[in-house]
């Protein structure tokens, strides 16, 4: 299954992403149309779903990308982690944690998959990242026991003005993520069964075509599971929660020399089997 966010309201999308379907009226109104609402009662969904064949052909609409917001655009809780792959923890010279770094991002930075992206200053930079969003409350989940707690994957970037989040002598990071636009998501949600491997999802970003980053999910020093049983082992997970997992090796702030986003500069993001974001960079107004 693959949902998304369209003008505020849940929407299906059929497999071959080239239509929607409003989830509320094609279920009577049992779910939706508020995307919190549809997480809410996601495992009710899930057997909707199944139990049903959405004609797309007959009753879906094309819709373009940037009409879409994030999959989950009003959640709970955000929360965010740190060096997260050994050849981004590398890259920076830093040890491998040995537990999760989290920070978040305020809710005022989500954006769509599509649209301009405003710099809030010279330092810029790309993180690519595999967002998980939570379908089921969780609280003590066992690392086995972690994916079922998922309602499914979607694809973030975690821009970063580097200045002001490792300004000193205290660093800020969920301040120097949340400048407005710096979190867009999608362009849908994809459910876990919707892809080969879950662990093992290639990630990529390009800016303006040639590739900056390229790795794999499988590289994730703590992978999803591990996330979510250690973060429910602090505080309850609900259901429309937002993770963004990490980004691997590749970031403009620790080349040499440093790169950093400019006016015009085209970024696409892409998780391999859940889709692409595409943000053009514009000067701040």
């Amino acid at each position: 299954m693959r949902i998304a966010t369209r003008a505020g309201r849940t929407v299906l999308v059929s497999p071959d992403s080239a239509m929607a379907v409003d989830l509320a009226k094609a279920s009577g109104r049992m779910f939706g149309p508020d995307p919190r609402q549809v997480y809410d009662a996601w495992g009710e969904l899930v057997r909707w779903h199944r139990a049903v064949a959405i004609d797309f052909a007959r009753d879906g609409e094309r819709f373009e990308f940037d009409e879409l917001e994030a999959p989950s655009p009003d959640p709970r809780q955000v929360f965010a982690i740190g060096v997260n792959y050994r050849d981004h923890a590398d890259e920076s010279g830093i040890a491998y944690p040995e537990q999760p770094t989290v920070f978040t991002k305020f809710l005022g930075s989500f954006a769509g998959p599509a649209g301009d992206l405003e710099l809030a200053g010279e330092t810029v930079d790309w993180e690519a990242e595999l967002v998980v969003v939570i379908g089921k409350a969780a609280r003590n989940v066992a690392v086995e026991a972690a994916w079922s707690h998922v309602a499914g994957l979607t694809v973030g970037q975690d821009f970063s003005e580097r200045t002001i989040q490792l300004a000193v002598p205290v660093p800020q990071f969920s301040l120097g993520k949340s400048f407005t636009g710096f979190a867009p998501q999608g362009p849908w949600l994809v459910t876990p069964d919707e892809v080969p491997d879950p662990d093992r999802l290639p990630i990529s970003c390009a800016v303006n075509g040639g590739t900056v980053q390229s790795s794999s999910t499988e590289h994730l020093i703590f992978p999803v599971p591990a996330l979510i049983a250690h973060l429910s082992s602090v505080l309850e997970l609900f259901p429309g929660d937002v993770i963004f997992t990490g980004t691997p090796s590749g970031v403009g702030g620790a080349r040499t020399p440093q790169r950093f986003l400019k006016d015009g500069d085209v970024v696409e993001t892409t998780v391999e089997g859940v889709g692409t974001l595409r943000q053009v960079c514009v000067r701040a107004k």
